[in-house]
């Protein structure tokens, strides 16, 4: 006997595209995972060869489901149960902005001067450095 077809929010908690069960079915009620275009409730049943739209907080991903998941597995075997059909614009949509993204730490450039900055300055005026 097979097990029932999951829900579409339990499917995305189990495939780790969302943290908790619970921020999925937050995502479907906003509309923010589709099938053929159109926004799913979170109690909709997932089958096999579904693809869907959904909108995460780093990426819009496209995804096919290849098999069932009932419950939260590690990553490694996660990705084995959909194939990630994401457009490459989105992924390197991505990938620019990780690239740009400003991390809060200070450019090796910029900021504060190094010890070896503060001598080679002292050295051009002339100073001792001593105040």
């Amino acid at each position: 006997m097979e097990k029932e077809k999951p829900r579409i929010d339990k499917y995305l908690w189990s495939i780790r595209l969302y943290k908790t069960r619970s921020q999925a079915a937050e995502a479907c009620d906003k509309g923010r995972v589709k099938l053929n275009a159109v926004s799913v409730k979170a109690s909709r049943l997932v089958s096999t060869g579904d693809i869907y739209e959904v909108k995460t907080e780093a990426k819009k991903w496209v995804i096919k489901v290849i098999a069932l998941l009932h419950n939260r597995v590690p990553y490694m075997e996660a990705i084995l149960h959909y194939e990630d059909q994401t457009p490459a614009e989105e992924i390197e949509r991505i990938q620019f902005q990780a690239a740009v993204f400003h991390t809060g730490k200070r450019l090796s450039k910029m900021g504060r001067p190094t010890k070896k900055n503060k001598r080679d300055l002292d050295d051009f005026m002339g100073g001792s450095g001593d105040l």
